[in-house]
């Protein structure tokens, strides 16, 4: 067997994770008023996901190594990944700012400002942005709100309730 590529590890480290987050599942508490005990959803999404990991992880065995030579430094990595980078650290961003403006702004902010990092910056595809940003955000928090009855973050900055 040949030295492990990246692939091999990354799907190592996800089955890793995985199995710890289906472990966990047993940790939840069981409410005696449920019909349906509340590790179930947890393991539906987790029995699936490791499944998948565990073809990546085949696959990245099946996969021969790169031989086109390429060194591999943080600045290619970096420059190879930085849409998902910046996806991250705005996600980020915004899970520190929602307590603040509250989940309607600041999930409009979010959508439009992933929206215009990833892709045209013109000012109709700005305004597309805004629609987008608005109505999609706008009709998520209108169904949580009015038809499910589930209020979601207001933030500090006004109340909607």
């Amino acid at each position: 067997m040949g030295s492990l590529n990246k692939d091999t590890v990354i799907a190592v480290v996800l089955i890793a994770i995985t199995s710890v987050f289906f472990w966990e599942t047993f940790n939840i508490p069981e409410l005696g008023y449920a019909s349906m005990g509340s590790e179930v959803w947890p393991r539906v999404i987790m029995t699936p996901l490791l499944i998948l990991c565990v073809v990546y992880l085949v696959q990245s065995f099946r996969k021969k190594a790169a031989a086109d030579g390429k060194s591999v430094s943080l600045g290619t990595v970096i420059s190879d990944y930085r849409n998902p980078i910046m996806c991250f650290v705005i996600f980020f961003v915004f899970l520190l700012t929602v307590e603040y403006l509250g989940m309607l702004i600041a999930g409009v902010l979010l959508t439009f400002i992933l929206l215009t990092a990833i892709g045209n910056r013109t000012p109709k595809a700005l305004a597309l942005h805004v629609a987008i940003s608005v109505a999609s955000v706008g009709l998520v928090w209108s169904l949580f709100t009015f038809v499910l009855r589930v209020y979601l973050p207001e933030g500090e900055l006004f109340s909607v309730y």
